[in-house]
């Protein structure tokens, strides 16, 4: 049997949104089989439990936003993204995290931080089937027209596999890779995906503190490009980062579903509402999908039933 994951022992980490640029702490503990995963605000003077689920989803300008419901008026946790896609990487299913400010910390920018902490808390399979999103039929949602056409689209596929492309007419971005294809079942995120980081433009800082955000990014957690160049002086960890970025954030997205999913995803220029508008077509249409368990695991598409292995 694919049993479900959570973890075996409590962990910690402290850090700063990088939109907030408030402190702020997680702790993540084990959770039991068929419960998911919850973000619970503990800040607040009654704890707010907030399942991670698709409809949950209330905002998704520069990051993906839950609430109860979806409700925009509820308590929130922003910036939820890097450590979906890194609960999908490693596998895991069932996980409480409390938080003590409304956005998850940005760390490095990327998911490894987040690898880090859950494999320092070890892995633990449960008495349960995991269950899979296994995507029946072809689902698409597109944006725009001409130069300013963006679109992402879920195939049905034995396994997982993600493709990315973007386009951004830029010198630095022009000089790396624009299109990466990962399979999940391959047991490469943590060294080909997971430490590719966020990345903004020196243009759009001004804007972005005007509406109060990027208030907690530095070169410390975000790739920076001018009009030319990256200006990190460490360069970039990948040829490719800026899209291998691109398709971190859509592993955590997608997982927002709360399964993870047997399909082809593929989009171009997709971004944070994309992906949930996807989840929320698949979801609201119920020939496109099965939700399937393996009781034998060598039925299962290869490398899905394996542990992440260790850095």
């Amino acid at each position: 049997m694919i049993a479900q994951r959570t973890i075996k022992s409590l962990t910690r980490a402290v850090g700063v949104g990088v939109h907030s640029g408030q402190k702020v702490e997680l702790t993540l503990r084990p959770a039991p089989p068929d419960s998911g995963i919850t973000f619970r605000r503990v800040d607040l003077p009654s704890a707010v439990d907030i399942p991670v689920q698709a409809t949950a989803v209330s905002d998704t300008r520069m990051a993906s936003t839950i609430s109860p419901q979806g409700d925009p008026d509820a308590p929130k946790v922003q910036t939820i993204e890097h450590l979906m896609s890194a609960c999908a990487g490693l596998g895991i299913d069932n996980l409480i995290i409390d938080i003590t400010a409304e956005e998850v910390p940005i760390l490095d920018g990327s998911a490894s931080s987040f690898v880090f902490l859950l494999q320092s808390a070890g892995i633990e399979l449960q008495k349960a089937p995991k269950r899979f999103l296994r995507v029946k039929k072809t689902v698409e949602v597109r944006e725009g027209e001409g130069p300013s056409l963006k679109w992402a689209r879920l195939e049905p596929h034995d396994g997982y596999v993600l493709t990315f492309e973007i386009e951004f007419n830029h010198p630095a971005l022009n000089a790396t890779g624009q299109r990466v294809t990962f399979d999940m079942g391959s047991g490469r995120y943590k060294r080909d995906i997971a430490r590719a980081r966020t990345f903004g433009f020196t243009r759009d800082v001004e804007m972005m503190r005007a509406r109060g955000l990027g208030l907690g990014g530095s070169m410390d957690n975000v790739i920076v490009v001018d009009e030319h160049r990256v200006l990190n002086s460490e360069g970039l960890r990948y040829d490719d980062e800026f899209v291998k970025h691109k398709i971190l954030d859509a592993i955590g997205d997608l997982h927002i579903a709360g399964k993870p999913m047997l399909a082809h995803y593929t989009a171009f220029k997709s971004g944070h509402a994309l992906n949930n508008q996807l989840l929320r077509k698949l979801l609201s249409d119920e020939s496109a999908y099965e939700v399937t368990t393996f009781e034998d695991e060598t039925l299962a598409p290869p490398g899905l039933a394996e542990l992440a292995p260790a850095w």
